[in-house]
């Protein structure tokens, strides 16, 4: 059976450390998909911490793009993170958050047809108000979209705040 927990908030709100205690609750040897692409220094060294924080027992998948390629089934997979795979399709198809919407939902389903328990960690980023140029307004239109998406589907959604989980839907495995 398939389970989807969607995990959402601001930027050094928790998300990550939550999720990753999550899928550790669920399983002894869980996988951790990332999603990023290193775009400078200072996010390689992000990613280098985010790393340090997870040990041996997690399988290591670095995607930024393909989720539904690797066999999955019968696993917990930490999918972090959602934001930054979209910023992968927005700028791969030139901006067009219709196509990339329609690209990433496709994509989802493929994953999601996998008996797994998904794990995505997500930014809520309109929360911060209107970006001041139309490519941040894009992007943050197609992040609210997908992230909707994923909720729609998922059985459980948390918010984090400060640290602290919120449940928004379902109820904890």
């Amino acid at each position: 059976m398939t389970t989807i927990h969607l995990i959402t908030g601001g930027e050094r709100s928790g998300k990550s450390a939550y999720a990753e205690a999550e899928a550790l609750r669920l399983s002894p040897q869980p996988v951790y998909i990332a999603t990023a692409r290193i775009w400078d220094e200072e996010f390689a060294e992000r990613v280098r911490r985010h790393q340090e924080r997870r040990g041996p027992e997690w399988t290591n998948i670095e995607e930024e793009k393909a989720l539904s390629r690797h066999e999955l089934s019968g696993r917990t997979v930490l999918i972090d993170c959602v934001t930054l795979w979209a910023t992968n399709f927005f700028f791969d198809l030139e901006q067009d958050i219709d196509r990339a919407l329609e690209e990433m939902k496709a994509e989802l389903e493929r994953l999601f047809a996998q008996e797994a328990h998904f794990i995505l960690v997500t930014n809520e980023i309109g929360l911060g108000g209107v970006p001041m140029d139309a490519v941040q307004r894009r992007f943050t239109d197609l992040q609210g979209w997908i992230n909707q998406y994923i909720a729609a589907r998922a059985d459980r959604v948390t918010l984090m705040v400060c640290g602290i989980p919120v449940p928004v839907k379902g109820a904890p495995l």
